[in-house]
């Protein structure tokens, strides 16, 4: 298990123990994370999964493939630096630890 932090967007944490092999956003969703709707099911279409990456173990983030990016560029919350889409980053012990910021809703 890794434990995953959300910020939701009221500004509360919420800690996710998250199971390794599945999405980040499937363990939010799961948990009931305010503000991760997960509308496309994890197909990196929607991007209401989108989430700010705080602390943590960021160098064990998977690199932002393209699909992701312009996924991201066309959302209504504008992308920034530390933008990833939740369903696009699997989960692995290596992420024990990290925090995201839920973006908008």
């Amino acid at each position: 298990m890794a434990k995953i932090t959300f910020i939701q967007p009221d500004g509360s944490p919420l800690i996710v123990d998250a199971q390794p092999g599945d999405s980040v956003m499937v363990a939010a969703t799961a948990a009931g994370v305010d503000g991760i709707a997960a509308e496309c099911g994890g197909s990196c279409m929607c991007a209401t999964c989108h989430c700010l990456v705080e602390t943590g173990p960021i160098g064990a983030l998977p690199e932002m493939e393209d699909a992701e990016r312009d996924t991201l560029e066309f959302t209504a919350e504008q992308m920034q630096p530390a933008s990833r889409l939740t369903c696009q980053i699997t989960v692995s012990e290596a992420l024990d630890g990290l925090v995201l910021r839920v973006v908008g809703r």
